[in-house]
């Protein structure tokens, strides 16, 4: 998709895109440049809820990895 900036420095973010990502009237975006890339994230209105959950696969992931280590693989 594809969107134009105006002269006011203003774009719109595509209907299809909004709602997939539930975008909403006063929903933030963080824009992160990377010096390559601009990427547009929207911020969750709860970021504790929001997060809920990802520790999961990670701890299972590094208790794994640390099973592995100590059988010597």
């Amino acid at each position: 998709m594809r969107t134009t900036l105006s002269s006011r420095g203003q774009t719109v973010i595509p209907a299809q895109i909004r709602r997939t990502h539930q975008i909403g009237p006063q929903t933030q975006l963080e824009w992160i440049d990377d010096g390559e890339t601009i990427r547009v994230v929207p911020l969750p209105e709860d970021s504790i809820r929001a997060a809920q959950g990802i520790s999961e696969g990670l701890r299972r992931r590094l208790v794994e990895e640390r099973e592995q280590e100590r059988r010597g693989g």
